[in-house]
């Protein structure tokens, strides 16, 4: 396959790991691919082939004033049983798929004890610490362990590029 397909191939194959939110077999994959090319190794003739990939893709749209994502059912601090049902909600900004990159639109991820958001235009990583909702979900049931836990709602773009600490919220719950 030429250079010149490749990235755009392997962000399409990317882009359809990563919608697969609900099936709990993805749900350990990694999604997240990264291509590098050793240039030094490459003659002149090979680079003027390369393709700038951030030409490829469309710039991380802007926050709307006022935007925010919050915990519709739960408050910091709360106590609560497991299963937790979780409730995410969203303002300013419509809840779409994953998939295109579409102004004033994206989906929600949870970061379940990783940290209190992911910098802004960064992938979020898919693991069992960060978790995807590319199918528009606004609710799930999570299974947490006894004790103290530090849930994170970040809000992301279609290609899961996070919207950064304007968009997140975190909260501690305490599991009994």
């Amino acid at each position: 396959m030429r250079k010149t397909q490749l990235i755009p191939a392997m962000l399409l194959l990317g882009l359809a790991a990563c919608n697969n939110a609900g099936d709990k077999a993805a749900a350990g994959s990694d999604t997240a691919q990264v291509a590098s090319h050793d240039t030094a190794a490459m003659g002149h003739d090979s680079m003027s082939h390369m393709v700038d990939s951030s030409k490829l893709v469309t710039p991380l749209p802007a926050v709307p004033a006022g935007a925010k994502v919050f915990f519709k059912n739960l408050k910091d601090g709360a106590t609560v049983k497991s299963p937790v049902k979780i409730e995410m909600g969203i303002e300013g900004l419509k809840l779409d798929t994953a998939g295109a990159i579409v102004a004033g639109s994206g989906h929600h991820h949870l970061l379940v004890d990783a940290g209190d958001s992911i910098p802004a235009g960064q992938i979020v990583p898919k693991d069992e610490h960060h978790l995807h909702f590319g199918k528009a979900q606004s609710s799930t049931d999570l299974v947490l362990t006894p004790g103290k836990h530090v849930l994170t709602l970040q809000f992301a773009d279609g290609i899961h590029r996070s919207y950064g600490a304007a968009l997140a919220k975190t909260i501690t719950v305490e599991v009994k």
